[in-house]
């Protein structure tokens, strides 16, 4: 690795278990955000998004056809300014990796190879002389970016990515990883992608793998729900290597580990955040699928959940193609995706949108920054009896992380598109040096399709230990007199703690008062507070004022310094219960340990969208298949959509776009395109979510301007039966009636997202 040390002292390793912060284990957390994809304007807010999140690497790909679509002409200015924003994420908190390629994918055109590229002859992603010249020019441009910014430097660079996904000779990464260093690149870490394997031995330490897992994926050419493997994300295993991945490229490979991979940390950079739609695979993500697959990467032993995608993205326009995967280009050209759209589905949609696995994660994100660096110390242990083949829904999934003395016991009783049934009566045994731990005390049920993790031994501070819990550790707050620890209750399970030394568990009200406490052998109250599982998604925690705070709001919180920012698209949500609270200004009353504050609520808005339709969808059109290697249906042309129904939207000259509104259309029909002056704005194949479209980035020339949705007819018989070529999920499935084509809107709204700002001190 490179150098680790920055001018003030501070460290970034990694050892056999975890990346290590100043000699000290930590379990990070990893987010995929694609400067090039989003606005330069809102960067900032979204990486402060992404922060309260519990995000603290921010990672990103350097697109190569991005910064250099023509041969010599290097674009870094903009939305394309990489010094900018890896300069604006470390001014806000967070580290960064940097995925350099040269060929990264990200379902960009030719994975970011530049067209001009492929038309030099060179033997590309190989040690071909020519190639790897070009490639030093590209590492220097990055290099030149990244100088200021480099660990080394004081920056937020901790690490950068070698090419992406490959499989060949490792002598092509060795000497990427020499041009880089060559250039300046001179990073703590440099990784690769780990569910590839190079043909020739790859020498120890020489660049770390990084895995991932998805829980389905757009690339499958299989035209039904959850084929392949992918089931396997959601099943405890000692196993890194994912075959799912990316498997429509590097085609079906054996499912093993390279042989030393004990022996660097598993650390992920691709746990699916969310998923594109190709043209014939329409996947809609349950939010639960996300927040399952990370469960079980920790339950398997990862101290590094990192998101591929944790911020959608809009796709750029290019010069002289569009720059996104299709089957019609040169390379990456196994699936059609859309020209704009990278919404990814993500935590964090194109245009700041807030997904329910933004609060499913943040509560484990929570866990990982107050008890990570215990639990990166832990080892994985699985139980005598494993899940049999595909489709097993009755035997138990779990597993344990302990370091031979206390754990966490992981239970994962969910599978995307599969009913995993109740399971009844259920105790866990775990062998430990010298004793058997039986939890809980009475047998419990498994609730049908849940996934929790219980703490056993667990040191809650002050002399005062856990024999086990019930109930989730989410963070603590710790005021000098008092160490309160927040829990979240399992739902449909009893919330019981048995603590050292008594014996028998204690039955723990779920409320957002003190449930227990018990007093340490300092003098210190050890405080237990137990929330319901819709107080726990509500839950956040920040620095703020001049000391750290836990948050109860619906909203979402952004901290900023000493700024505290509440957003919601429901003024009713606009409130905040903060522990501890009562030094605050605007302080209401009590609410369990909670001090209740009520900013001023702002005016409702109300933006009038109004959707009128101008022309009549046409015939739908034939689906071709494509002529690749292996075939799937192709995704229209603009001349297709001469047939497309059209509606114009109007949206009021004088709209106040200080709420940052959302417009949101839901439709039903096969792929819908936003324009704005014949321009088009953003595109979506339909699944059964609405397209939506952030209206204040597009200010001013959208208000009064040509905006309008045109929307091509989907064919009853492309979805089902002898002709099928598009899978969409049953649930989206449109009502066609007695039609045999579909193109309408359904409803068409405009979202105003308020913020009011929180108390400052008495």
């Amino acid at each position: 690795m490179g150098t680790s040390t920055a001018p003030g002292g501070a460290t970034v390793t990694i050892d056999t278990d975890s990346l290590v912060l100043n000699g000290r284990p930590v379990s990070a957390v990893m987010g995929e955000f694609h400067f090039t994809r989003y606005a330069r304007s809102e960067w900032r807010e979204e990486l402060l998004r992404m922060k309260a999140g519990g995000i603290t690497i921010v990672s990103t790909y350097v697109f190569w056809i991005h910064h250099e679509e023509i041969e010599g002409q290097w674009n870094w200015t903009g939305d394309h300014d990489l010094n900018e924003f890896v300069r604006i994420a470390g001014s806000v908190g967070l580290k960064v990796i940097v995925r350099c390629g040269p060929w990264c994918h990200g379902e960009v055109r030719n994975g970011g190879f530049p067209e001009w590229l492929l038309d030099k002859g060179w033997k590309l992603r190989t040690v071909d002389p020519g190639f790897l010249a070009k490639v030093r020019i590209l590492y220097g441009q990055i290099a030149a970016q990244l100088h200021d910014e480099l660990w080394k430097a004081g920056g937020p660079v901790i690490g950068i990515q070698l090419d992406n996904e490959y499989e060949g000779p490792a002598d092509y990464m060795i000497a990427l990883k020499k041009i880089a260093r060559e250039e300046g690149l001179d990073v703590p870490l440099y990784t690769r992608t780990g569910w590839t394997r190079v043909t020739t031995p790859m020498p120890f330490g020489e660049i770390v793998p990084l895995y991932g897992a998805y829980a389905e994926g757009f690339w499958s050419r299989e035209l039904t729900s959850m084929p392949g493997n992918f089931w396997n994300a959601f099943r405890f295993s000692g196993l890194r290597f994912d075959d799912n991945i990316a498997n429509e490229e590097l085609g079906k490979r054996d499912v093993r580990d390279a042989p030393d991979v004990a022996r660097y940390p598993y650390l992920t950079c691709e746990i699916g955040g969310g998923m594109m739609n190709s043209y014939h695979r329409r996947i809609l993500i349950d939010p639960r699928d996300v927040e399952s697959t990370t469960l079980v990467k920790l339950g398997s032993g990862s101290t590094l959940p990192g998101y591929y995608m944790y911020q959608g993205g809009i796709n750029p326009e290019g010069k002289l193609t569009t720059l996104m995967e299709a089957q019609g280009t040169r390379m990456t050209n196994y699936n059609d995706l859309p020209v704009r759209n990278y919404d990814f589905q993500a935590p964090l949609g194109s245009f700041g949108q807030v997904r329910p696995q933004y609060h499913l994660l943040r509560r484990l994100h929570l866990f990982l920054a107050d008890f990570g660096g215990g639990f990166a110390r832990m080892g994985t242990a699985m139980p005598d009896t494993r899940p049999g083949p595909k489709g097993d829904t009755q035997t138990l999934r779990w597993s344990v992380r302990s370091d031979g003395r206390s754990g966490y016991l992981f239970v994962n009783n969910y599978e995307r598109s599969l009913e995993m049934p109740e399971k009844h009566s259920v105790q866990f045994k775990v062998s430990l040096p010298g004793s058997d731990l039986v939890l809980p005390a009475d047998p419990v049920d498994v609730p049908a399709d849940s996934m929790f993790f219980w703490p056993f031994n667990m040191d809650l501070g002050h002399g005062v230990g856990l024999s086990y819990a019930t109930a989730e550790p989410v963070c603590c707050i710790d005021d000098g007199s008092s160490h309160t620890i927040f829990f979240a209750e399992t739902a449909g399970v009893p919330a019981t703690f048995l603590v050292v030394g008594e014996k028998v568990p204690r039955s723990a009200a779920v409320s957002r008062d003190v449930a227990f406490e018990i007093k340490g052998t300092d003098g210190v109250s050890v405080r237990i507070v137990v929330l319901s599982e819709s107080d726990s998604l509500a839950l956040w925690k920040g620095h703020y004022r001049g000391r750290d705070r836990a948050f109860l709001t619906r909203a979402e919180l952004i901290l900023d310094g000493d700024d505290a920012n509440l957003t919601s698209s429901k003024v009713s949500d606009l409130t905040a219960d903060i522990y501890p609270g009562e030094d605050l200004a605007g302080f209401k009353s009590n609410d369990g340990v909670f001090s209740e504050l009520a900013p001023a609520a702002p005016a409702v808005e109300s933006l009038n969208v109004k959707v009128e339709q101008v022309r009549e969808a046409g015939p739908a059109r034939e689906i071709p298949i494509g002529k690749i290697s292996e075939p799937v249906a192709t995704e229209p042309s603009d001349s297709d959509f001469a047939q497309a129904a059209v509606w114009r939207i109007d949206i009021p000259r004088d709209a106040d776009l200080a709420n940052d509104p959302l417009l949101s259309l839901r439709y039903e029909g096969d792929v819908a395109r936003i324009t704005l002056n014949g321009r088009l704005l953003v595109d979506d194949f339909y699944n059964g979510r609405p397209i939506e479209l952030g209206i204040r980035r597009y200010a001013p020339e959208i208000l009064g301007g040509d905006l309008e949705i045109a929307v091509l007819p989907l064919r009853k018989d492309a979805i089902s039966g002898a002709k099928q070529r598009i899978f969409i999920a049953a649930t989206a499935v449109p009502d066609f009636g007695a039609g045999a084509t579909v193109a309408r809107i359904l409803s068409s709204e405009g979202i105003e997202r308020y913020t009011v700002h929180l108390a400052q001190e008495k």
